[in-house]
């Protein structure tokens, strides 16, 4: 279960519909998950300055069972999700951040309990 948090300072109306059913196809593909177990959510129309400049950019959080654990994992998602953004979002890859958190079955609440004991 991919948790994705897109933060930008881009206009709440560049994130259509289409937009997010994209996502989360490229998404769930970069991290080998079934689309319909990623968590997506976008905060457009935020403050945001990447590296001393408030141009347009993205700031993307991917948080993940067994995904996102280890620097060989992150820089195979990090390769093929940039692409995606670039693409998508008309940014150059030096507007982009990713950051990548690991999770444990504890840390995810889910049906009353935490997936640990799902």
């Amino acid at each position: 279960m991919p948790f994705i948090d897109l933060e930008t300072n881009l206009p709440k109306g560049r994130f259509t519909e289409d937009f997010l059913q994209k996502l989360v196809s490229a998404t769930a593909a970069a991290l080998g998950k079934p689309e319909d177990r990623m968590m997506i959510l976008v905060k457009p129309d935020l403050p945001l300055i990447i590296a001393g400049s408030s141009a347009p950019g993205v700031v993307l959080s991917v948080a993940g069972l067994g995904v996102t654990d280890t620097a060989e994992k992150n820089r195979e998602n990090s390769s093929k999700i940039f692409p995606f953004l670039t693409q998508e979002l008309g940014l150059g890859e030096d507007r982009i951040v990713i950051r990548f958190s690991p999770l444990e079955p504890w840390q995810v609440g889910k049906k009353g309990t935490v997936l640990t004991y799902l």
